[in-house]
This record gives structure tokens, C-alpha cells and sequence, in this order.
């Protein structure tokens, strides 16, 4: 029996998981991948749609009863935040009031936002692809932006405001924790833990062959610069990817500690991890 597996088309993703749907990986469960952006991804694990699947670590808040997190495949790490621009320099502190673009209400991006500052509520979802776009226009004050537009904004003659990676790791100490791979409690612990294990093995995977891997993340990269392709893989597939140890767990369960402390997210009594 084949699994649904949920991931984006951006680098680090197709990246992850080139071993797992091409069959690279031996004894590794079958699966069939759904590529979304991680907007759709989110609303799809929220419907119960997807049986593994990348997700937003702010919208893993709101799944942890149907849904565990995997020990691999996230994108965690330091200097690798979302960023809010703006075409004119702008202090932090003015943002308030300022309509924002952001890439989606459940985007761990726009949780940074708001534990950050509270009183930014005129917040407007935009694909994460048309927000610089939107803001060189001045269709919205600023933008919240994230994957590879961190590297192309000055392309557009935009400010950096402020870089919400930078101001979670100077608040907390913690690397900044973005995205994880959650899978459905349902399929049970036994499966869960091989899912896991496969995973791990298709990060080693590319990791040992980045040129069999490079034409499925060119395919799916479209238009974007290889240099950049290569920029985004660098910067959001690391030794956290592989296994979150320590640090990684206890960065994502401060970040769900504040979210829950502000009132954003619920709390649980489940576990993380199915082995938690």
C-alpha cells in the first residue's frame, strides 16, 4: 500500500525527497507525492488529506492530535528567517498599522510576525511568489518573504525592515525552526518509525549524490537561478535535517511554548513525536 507524501516544489524539498519517490532507498514504504506550495500543504493536513507531510511548524500547533512529527527533514537552522521589506526604509517599529503581505495565516513566518509584534493585524495573504511584486508595487506597506525571495528582494529594489530569524534567535538562543515532516498517528508506531528511518536515508541519499538529484530540482525549480537553486539548498538542508537533536527539539517546543503562551495556537497533551 502506497502513502500520500506532501512536499513543496522549492529546492531543499525535491532535494529531501528524491530518494523516497524514486525508490533509491531500500525496504523504504511506497509513496506518492503530492507537490503543493506549503500554504495548500497546510489546509491539506488540516482536511486530514495527507498521510506524511512537510507542514508548517505553526500549523503542526493546530494537528498535533491527528498528526506526529518525524525526526527528519526539516528545515531548521540559523540565518535562515523570513524576512519583512518594504520599496521605502522602514524602522521595525513603524510597522504597526502598515498593511503587511504575508505567505499564509498558518505559515511559521507569520507566527514569528505576531510573537514579534501583536499588534500587527492588517495582514493580507498573497501567494509567497507574488509578495515582492506586490510590495514594489505599494498594493501593501511590506511584505513578509520567505524561501529563495531572501535572496532576490534587492533584485527589486526593496528594504530589509528586519529579519525575524535574526530577532528569534537574539530573543531565544534557539536556531529558528520553519518547517517539519508530520505523519498521520493512524498508521501506527511501528510504521511511523520506518517512515522515519527512510527519510533520514533519502537525506543521505542526496547528500551522496547531488548530480543524480539535480534534474528533479531543476524541473521543479522553474524559472529559478541555479546559483540561487543552490543558495536555497545550502541554506535550508543542514545537520538539523537529518535528525533534530536536542537543540532542534528544544527550539520547536519553545516556539510552540510562546505560540501557546500569546493565545495563538491550542494546547495538547500529545506528545511531538510518536516516541515522545
Amino acid at each position: 500500500m502506497s502513502h500520500s507524501l506532501g512536499y513543496s516544489p522549492c529546492p531543499n524539498d525535491t532535494y529531501i525527497f528524491y530518494g523516497l519517490v524514486h525508490n533509491c532507498i531500500r525496504n523504504a514504504p511506497e509513496f506518492v507525492e503530492v507537490l503543493e506550495d506549503i500554504e495548500t500543504l497546510n489546509s491539506l493536513a488540516l482536511d486530514g488529506k495527507l498521510d506524511v507531510t512537510k507542514i508548517s511548524f505553526h500549523a503542526l500547533a493546530h494537528l498535533r492530535d491527528r498528526y506526529c512529527l518525524l525526526h527528519s527533514g526539516g528545515a531548521l537552522g540559523r540565518g535562515c528567517g523570513p524576512l519583512v521589506i518594504s520599496a521605502s526604509p522602514l524602522d521595525p517599529h513603524d510597522l504597526t498599522g502598515s498593511t503587511i503581505a504575508i505567505p499564509g495565516k498558518l505559515t511559521t513566518a507569520a507566527l514569528l510576525l505576531r510573537l514579534f509584534n501583536p499588534q500587527l493585524e492588517n495582514l493580507v495573504v498573497l501567494p509567497f511568489h507574488e509578495i515582492l511584486q506586490a510590495t514594489q508595487k505599494g498594493d501593501v506597506q511590506a511584505g513578509l518573504i520567505i524561501h529563495e525571495s531572501r535572496f532576490t528582494y534587492p533584485d527589486y529594489g526593496l528594504h530589509k525592515v528586519i529579519d525575524l530569524g535574526e530577532w528569534w534567535e537574539h530573543e531565544t538562543g534557539h536556531p529558528i525552526p520553519l518547517g517539519g515532516i508530520l505523519a498521520r498517528r493512524d498508521l501506527g508506531k511501528p510504521r511511523i518509525q520506518e517512515i522515519d528511518q527512510a527519510l533520514k536515508a533519502s537525506v543521505e541519499f542526496a547528500h551522496a549524490n547531488p548530480e543524480t538529484v539535480r534534474s528533479y530540482i531543476k524541473e521543479h525549480a522553474q524559472e529559478m537561478d541555479e546559483a540561487v537553486m543552490q543558495q536555497h539548498i545550502d541554506l535550508y538542508v543542514n545537520n538539523y535535517t537529518l535528525d533534530y537533536g536536542p537543540d532542534g527539539e528544544a527550539a520547536i517546543q519553545d516556539l510552540i511554548s510562546r505560540a501557546e503562551s500569546a493565545g495563538i495556537i491550542p494546547s495538547t497533551e500529545k506528545s511531538l513525536f510518536i516516541d515522545g
